[in-house]
């Protein structure tokens, strides 16, 4: 597949071999992480280890998703974010979270990590 083009002396690149990913945070990547008890969050990627009762993380400035509405999956909104923001139940920023028995980790576009950020505080 070719990624290049070269018009007139200006290389173009094709839109889908760009990546779009978040940017980093002091060498954390911005991640969508799923765990099997505790549910689902978005946060920087402080630490990753596999143990005895399997792969635990420490997340930084991280949000609980509560609910989701606007992306049919965890690899749409890590991808899109949400199409209905609003309807989302996103719980306030913790500065440093550790969550067990992680499944499931997803690196986020910038384009969904602002969506989150940027998503109202949800709670009672």
């Amino acid at each position: 597949m070719v990624k290049t083009i070269k018009i007139d002396e200006v290389e173009y690149v094709r839109k889908d071999s760009v990546s779009n990913e978040a940017q980093e945070v002091d060498g954390m990547k911005y991640c969508v992480v799923r765990s099997y008890g505790a549910g689902v969050f978005c946060g920087y990627v402080k630490e990753q280890k596999s143990e005895v009762n399997g792969v635990n993380v420490i997340l930084i400035n991280s949000r609980r998703i509560y609910y989701w509405s606007g992306a049919c999956s965890l690899s749409q909104l890590a991808i899109e974010g949400s199409k209905d923001i609003n309807s989302c139940k996103i719980a306030m920023i913790v500065p440093s979270q550790f969550i067990a028995n992680v499944i499931e980790i997803i690196l986020m576009s910038e384009e969904a990590k602002d969506n989150i950020e940027g998503a109202n505080v949800w709670k009672k």
